[in-house]
């Protein structure tokens, strides 16, 4: 018989689905239980891992040599590095590695750990690959480009660029620091232990997997060997629950701790609930809807300028989405540099009807809408299924687990697609590059840009522009220029961007501790506890 151990067996017993019978016993105390819509995840291998939930489940086992931590989710502090130099002239970093670290496996963390990660993540050439590639780096220089010498690294780069930029692409999550030596060691056909990393950790963060299972749950057992000091709780384990009504039912009902996807009305209808409480955390995310240039008449401007008139944000944001949605129409989210705050979009069916007749656009039109299948993208699709409608244009909503949707989307497969963006890293360039540039758009140039997914090439002007932000050096000019991106494809990109995030997360009132940044990857468990 295989040995379960207690905690797995004791954690079962208290996630059964409720049933008729009264609520079971409490969560137990030295695990937080997290009711959680999982099913965006497509890999949660570091090297190419790029959803939201996939973006948390990373932050809790892997490490960078740079990051934002827990105890501060807006300040890069030293990681896996100790510290580092920049030369004279910005165009190298050199690191200090930490000494006596270890990876999950018990493995000592290396130098050369860190070069491997990197070249696996070019080789494996998934996703998010593109972000180390703003270094100029590929498989086939990055072992010239970054080298090692005892207890430090040096990273060298191609490119006019601040190095806070660099610096700022070396805390993302591909970026993550892989036990290479477990990794080759459970390589498959050249897979760089890809298949095995999607069933275990090989990182050295706060956290280690113990079971992952697609679309049902996802296991971590706390680190006690932590470089940074041992979690505060021993086990999280993230139970996948699609249904925000099942969410909050589980809250009530004591059998977990935490409710994470709850809609404005489960909010609501938890006020004045004895023992829970609801936290709130501006994000990064902004949710928008595109249409797919490979597909006619998807191609007209007119369309995209119309579809901008035939959105009632005020309404949604007003309604269903009230506190968790902020009605925002630029690709770089309020509150950090760079970003546009304008919202010169209203709903005014009458004027989309107007640039529609004026273009000759022949209507009815029937478009395929791709949206993840729980709140609040169907809502938000039905919304916009019921508002586009007067105008001759009709939403044909294609519902899938987000999995699903993200595949697809990557795929340019579809017509229409409703989603949400986050940046890979905390600098405007990273959401300038996915709304504002494209260098290649043929099929086999894969980039995971809205830009090369949506099939759409930017005008020249608009790709200069976009190169000429990144090398701006003075902070000033660069964040105005990246308002006028902002400005510029507002009016001539196929896409609509509608909003801005709130998280909304309830919670027992005797789990203290928890850590939600801006985005999925400054979600920290490792301070959390139970009182």
């Amino acid at each position: 018989m295989k040995f379960v151990p207690t905690f797995v067996r004791v954690l079962a017993i208290s996630l059964i689905a409720l049933s008729s019978a009264p609520a079971i016993a409490e969560t137990p105390k030295d695990a937080l239980v997290v009711a959680q819509n999982i099913d965006d995840i497509v890999t949660i291998d570091p090297a190419t891992a790029y959803e939201f939930s996939s973006g948390e489940y990373v932050t809790n086992t892997y490490d960078q040599l740079v990051q934002y931590g827990a105890q501060d989710t807006t300040t890069l502090a030293p990681g896996l590095a100790v510290g580092w130099e920049i030369d004279a002239e910005a165009k190298a970093v050199t690191f200090t590695l930490r000494d006596g670290v270890t990876f999950h496996s018990g493995n000592p963390f290396r130098a050369e750990d860190v070069v491997g990660s990197w070249k696996r993540v070019l080789v494996l050439n998934k996703a998010p690959a593109f972000i180390l590639g703003n270094l100029g780096w590929t498989a086939e220089n990055i072992e010239e480009m970054v080298t090692t010498e005892g207890n430090t690294v040096t990273a060298r780069w191609v490119g006019d660029f601040a190095p806070s930029f660099v610096l700022n692409v070396l805390a993302s999550r591909p970026a993550s620091v892989v036990d290479m030596q477990t990794a080759m060691a459970n390589e498959v056909d050249g897979d760089m232990g890809h298949a095995w990393m999607n069933q275990n950790s090989a990182g050295t963060g706060p956290f280690k997997l113990t079971r992952y299972a697609p679309g049902e749950v996802l296991m971590l057992a706390a680190n006690s060997d932590y470089w940074d000091g041992a979690p505060a709780i021993e086990r999280v384990l993230i139970r996948h629950v699609a249904e925000a009504a099942t969410q909050r039912l589980l809250l009530e009902a004591n059998d977990v701790d935490m409710a994470k996807n709850l809609t404005p009305d489960q909010i609501e209808g938890l006020s004045g609930s004895d023992g829970i409480r609801v936290e709130t955390y501006p994000q990064t995310a902004v949710h928008w809807f595109s249409f797919n240039q490979k597909h006619e008449p998807l191609t007209n401007p007119a369309l995209w300028e119309a579809a901008r008139y035939l959105v009632d944000y005020e309404g949604m944001a007003n309604s269903f989405l009230a506190g968790q949605m902020d009605v925002h129409q630029a690709f770089w989210p309020e509150g950090f540099p760079g970003a546009l705050t304008d919202t010169p979009f209203t709903y005014d069916p009458e004027k989309a009807k107007a640039i529609l007749a004026e273009s000759g656009m022949e209507l009815p039109v029937t478009i395929e809408l791709d949206v993840i299948n729980s709140a609040p993208f169907t809502d938000i699709a039905a919304s916009l299924q019921q508002t586009f409608a007067p105008a001759g244009i009709n939403f044909d909503i294609l519902p899938g687990t987000g999995a699903q949707v993200i595949t697809k989307y990557r795929a340019r497969t579809h017509q229409s697609m409703l989603l949400y963006w986050g940046p890979d890293f905390m600098d405007p360039h990273s959401n300038a590059k996915a709304f504002a540039y494209n260098a290649d758009n043929s099929d086999d140039a894969y980039v995971s840009t809205t830009t090369w997914r949506n099939a759409w090439m930017p005008p020249e002007e608009v790709n200069q522009k976009t190169l000429a932000a990144l090398a701006e050096r003075d902070p000033d000019t660069r964040n105005q220029m990246y308002v006028e991106l902002q400005q510029a494809m507002q009016t001539e990109a196929p896409f609509v961007v509608m909003f801005q995030a709130i998280k909304q997360v309830a919670m027992a009132d005797e789990v203290q501790g928890y850590v939600n940044g801006a985005s999925a990857d400054y979600v920290f468990y490792r301070l959390t506890e139970k009182n």
